[in-house]
């Protein structure tokens, strides 16, 4: 009689933060990831929201899974302070996001980034530059976002949450670097 081993998949746990102003879309890029779906009407986030996706990873050469808890926040400029050391308490990945019809939405990020880093450390993150599919209202191009990513050393993402486009990529490069961190810091 033959026995067959079952490995149970080890897990691997991750905090992910997003961040950036009302009405940018965080919520809708959330529910585009974890559910592959959008929402046209608006419904604003109140307080914060947290939704779990687990994806497949590796970690320190063998395969794991990532269980990854994505943090939505309100988006106004003074619960942001308001909440922030518990808001940012143990994140491990941020991914600040831009309306790319709202240029004030992409200056504010800079703002959001550093409140970030200065709670949770120099952690793995990138920028999303979101509504690409309004393209008659876009006020912010890709060269003004590829700058903004520059001075802050991360990666940048031309999204729209609508569509899918560079949606599942940017959480998925974020939560690769997530893991390759902490397998670097855990030996």
């Amino acid at each position: 009689m033959q026995t067959e081993v079952v490995l149970a998949q080890k897990h691997v746990k991750a905090k992910l933060c997003l961040i950036g102003e009302t009405g940018v879309g965080k919520t809708s890029l959330i529910r585009r990831f974890v559910m592959d779906k959008f929402e046209d009407r608006y419904i604003a986030t109140v307080g914060t929201k947290i939704t779990k996706k687990s994806l497949d990873v590796v970690w320190r050469g063998e395969p794991r899974t990532l269980d990854m808890t994505v943090w939505d926040i309100m988006g106004e400029k003074g619960f942001r302070t308001l909440l922030k050391e518990a808001y940012f308490h143990g994140a491990q990945g941020i991914i600040a996001v831009c309306d790319l019809t709202r240029p004030d939405t992409m200056f504010d990020l800079s703002g959001w980034v550093n409140i970030a880093i200065k709670q949770a450390g120099e952690v793995p993150f990138c920028f999303m530059g979101n509504k690409t599919d309004m393209t008659s209202e876009k006020a912010v191009d890709e060269d003004d976002l590829s700058k903004l990513s520059a001075i802050h050393n991360a990666p940048y993402y031309m999204t729209s949450a609508k569509t899918g486009e560079n949606v599942e990529t940017a959480f998925k490069t974020v939560a690769k670097a997530i893991v390759e961190r902490c397998s670097d810091e855990s030996g």
